[in-house]
């Protein structure tokens, strides 16, 4: 099932109106609607607060095979997975099938000349991202960081931060938690 496919029959199960998730997200409801049906592929952060406002994770959201225990992924899989969004980045969710996992780890590749530098995010929960390739300006609240490979952040993500590559390509692992599922009122 694809993702937009998932979050409307998610939504539709708990009797709730586009509206009404829209509101509780902050976006409009044309933009639910684009997504749900497919037209747009939303950020990470908007993927958040979808999966908050309906009770659940952003893994089950993009994969609904659930599975316990170890789960191991390939760079060939990590690679060949990727999912492009209209932000200028392309983002590869690891071990989706894991239920009840406490860690929303993702791989990120931001290339310079597709990337939307007004895009600010933010979202509930914590974050830590981690300098795979290339070199990038990474603002949270009101300070601006240069990374490269090697060097992390660790943050609040409810401050609003954006990211700016500095080299061509960019690759960054980042780990998000997420406030626990249920439905919000």
């Amino acid at each position: 099932m694809e993702l937009g496919d998932k979050i409307k029959k998610l939504r539709k199960e708990q009797n709730r109106s586009l509206t009404e998730i829209a509101d509780i997200c902050g976006f409009s409801k044309s933009l639910l609607s684009k997504i749900e049906n497919g037209k747009t592929m939303p950020p990470i952060s908007t993927l958040i607060k979808i999966a908050d406002a309906l009770g659940t994770k952003v893994s089950i959201l993009l994969d609904d095979q659930q599975q316990s225990g170890t789960i191991y992924t390939t760079e060939v899989q990590s690679q060949s997975k990727l999912v492009k969004t209209e932000k200028g980045y392309s983002f590869f969710a690891f071990a989706v099938e894991r239920e009840d996992k406490l860690m929303q780890p993702f791989l990120f590749v931001s290339r310079k000349d597709e990337h939307d530098s007004r895009h600010v995010f933010s979202h509930n929960g914590e974050e830590f991202i981690y300098i795979l390739e290339g070199k990038m300006n990474y603002k949270v609240g009101n300070v601006e960081y240069t990374l490269n490979p090697g060097d992390s952040l660790y943050f609040d993500s409810i401050e609003k931060h954006s990211l700016s590559p500095i080299t061509n390509e960019v690759k960054y692992v980042a780990v998000f938690t997420q406030s626990k599922p249920g439905p919000q009122q």
